[in-house]
């Protein structure tokens, strides 16, 4: 009798959870901590749809925990749950959004517009060698997770997808992707290490490596960049690269004044210290932070053999 009516009184008290907040997520942590990837991928789909939801931390009580799998009958956590009823766990509610599906349940607006991306005619023409006849029946299909990494890939149309035109080629982006793609850009560059090269504006700051090809094709084009030596002034003097200079205080204190968007390309002997160094800029507000991969051991190796190594 005691198991029964406490099984009852916990019935009730998550019932009323349900039934007091319109919108409801039990997770594990909160919406501005949440404490597994599940919940963290679902509190990032309800934070761009509606702004006022509740959250109920499993985590905080047991309970909860076990006794809203019995009440939704639904095994897992996060459990999501709309005008009292019970939408789904974490791949029901990622799939109802990219369907464009969660709107509708939320009775919230679609205002998300189909992205703008360019494909500069190298990209197309080498994703139409790696495709073949695939090409031409599906599309590229781009996605780009939350930490702004890529992947690319042939593929068809799926259910809430926005297909964007470019340079002759269809491009499949679904809504997550959608939201970070507006104004990107795809080339290709077969020089060095070959491969899809992508700007997207939306990225937030980072350090980019950069290969010494690239550090000479930049050079020879005349672009305007500081290149930064971070070594000791011995090292620099046995071996460096026309134009780099040392960053010593008195160099530290220039680079602080430039503006906060002067392209500013980090160099050491592997790589290792002038990536530490060019994420200290970044700190700093710079948003074009370059590290020179392999440093000034793979320029010798591999654009000026003059350079001397050690």
């Amino acid at each position: 009798m005691t198991f029964m009516a406490l099984e009852t009184a916990l019935q009730h008290r998550i019932s009323e959870l349900v039934t007091q907040n319109r919108v409801l997520l039990f997770m594990k942590g909160t919406r501005h901590f949440p404490q597994c990837g599940f919940s963290a991928t679902v509190t990032q789909i309800l934070d761009g749809l509606v702004s006022d939801y509740q959250t109920v931390n499993v985590l905080k009580d047991p309970d909860i925990r076990q006794g809203i799998k019995e009440y939704s009958n639904w095994p897992t956590i996060p459990q999501l749950y709309v005008d009292g009823k019970f939408v789904g766990g974490c791949d029901i509610i990622r799939e109802m959004y990219l369907a464009g599906e969660l709107h509708e349940v939320l009775g919230v607006a679609d205002e998300l517009e189909a992205p703008k991306v360019s494909l500069t005619p190298a990209a197309s023409e080498a994703f139409r060698a790696a495709a073949g006849e695939d090409a031409e029946e599906g599309g590229l299909r781009i996605e780009i997770n939350g930490q702004f990494e890529y992947a690319l890939s042939v593929d068809t149309p799926q259910p809430g997808d926005f297909v964007v035109e470019a340079d002759g080629l269809k491009l499949l982006i679904d809504r997550a992707s959608a939201t970070r793609a507006n104004g990107m850009s795809i080339d290709y560059s077969d020089a060095g290490e070959s491969g899809f090269k992508i700007d997207n504006p939306n990225e937030p700051p980072r350090v980019k490596q950069l290969s010494v090809q690239e550090l000479a094709q930049m050079r020879e084009r005349g672009e305007a960049f500081e290149l930064i030596d971070v070594r000791t002034e011995q090292e620099h003097g046995t071996a460096s690269i026309e134009g780099a200079r040392l960053l010593d205080d008195a160099g530290r204190g220039e680079l602080l004044r430039l503006d906060k968007d002067t392209p500013l390309v980090f160099l050491c002997h592997h790589g290792q210290r002038s990536q530490a160094a060019a994420e200290t800029f970044l700190q700093q507000g710079f948003t074009r932070v370059f590290n020179v991969r392999g440093g000034i051991d793979a320029w010798s190796r591999e654009v000026d053999s003059s350079v001397p190594r050690y």
